[in-house]
């Protein structure tokens, strides 16, 4: 099994710990954060108000985190540059291989890493790849100064910028805007395309199912239930096509809506990227 350190035990770092037991696919070794004491990296382990309270045990026992009986090493090394999401380039993530990584997964955006994304450009991974960015960028901003819980925001984002660098093809094609909406969890993509050859939205339907069935099968999920966004909290899917949510002016011209987790279902993307890192050696 594949050990892992996690440096920073925020929102991400905690769900991918806790992905990693849940799934039993990872070994996680070590955690450090030197924002966070011990106490406190057990308690918000335990506690999720939107993912729940962890199925298992955890506790702070001897200096150490002990999750279903596993006791992790815990450090609190403040780094030169001691400010979260600074280790982002090739340069700073090197110190971690200094360190002793034998690789690194920069898990946010990156202006000079190469960018992987499971089922879309995985397999152009190779191991003399040391260090790489593993994120669907959604660097987003927005109009500050107003109630998140009282207002829908629009904001612009990275994604469109994102996808050119993980799909050399689309580079300079897609546009993109965004809302933040009320609500504590799950996104969706609403995709307008103007198709080059003409479709059925039926077909594309299709299509994608049998996508999600194989080769795509836990990695792009497919509902025709009648599904809100609640539905997909803890969902493990990097994304989930609503077939029944789309609609098509014509074969050519075609609307498609995808939900995905941008915590839980990130967090698991991120394990099945170092589990197919792992894979390559």
């Amino acid at each position: 099994m594949v050990k892992v350190g996690v440096n920073r035990f925020g929102y991400c770092g905690h769900l991918v710990t806790r992905v990693s037991f849940t799934s039993g696919r990872l070994d996680i070794v070590a955690i450090n954060d030197p924002f966070i004491n011990l106490n406190y990296m057990a308690y918000v382990f335990q506690y999720d108000s939107t993912h729940y309270k962890f199925k298992g045990t955890v506790k702070a026992k001897n200096g150490k985190l002990v999750i279903n009986g596993k006791a992790i090493t815990i450090f609190q090394e403040q780094y030169p540059t001691n400010s979260t999401g600074v280790f982002t380039t090739m340069e700073k993530a090197g110190a971690h291989l200094k360190g002793g990584a034998k690789r690194v997964i920069i898990s946010a955006p990156s202006a000079d890493a190469p960018v992987f994304v499971m089922g879309v450009n995985s397999e152009k991974y190779d191991n003399s790849l040391k260090i790489v960015s593993n994120v669907p960028v959604l660097a987003i901003l927005w109009h500050d100064g107003h109630g998140a819980a009282q207002n829908t925001i629009h904001a612009s984002t990275a994604a469109a910028k994102a996808t050119g660098k993980v799909m050399l093809e689309l580079n300079g094609g897609p546009t993109d805007m965004a809302f933040y909406l009320p609500t504590p969890n799950t996104s969706v993509v609403d995709l307008t395309n103007c198709l080059e050859k003409s479709a059925k939205y039926d077909d594309i339907n299709k299509v994608v199912k049998q996508a999600s069935e194989d080769p795509l099968k836990d990695i792009l999920g497919y509902t025709e239930d009648q599904v809100v966004s609640c539905g997909f909290n803890s969902n493990t899917h990097s994304f989930i096509f609503d077939a029944g949510a789309g609609i098509a002016l014509n074969n050519q011209f075609v609307k498609i809506i995808s939900w995905y987790g941008n915590e839980y279902g990130y967090s698991n993307y991120i394990v099945d990227f170092m589990v197919y890192m792992a894979s390559k050696e």
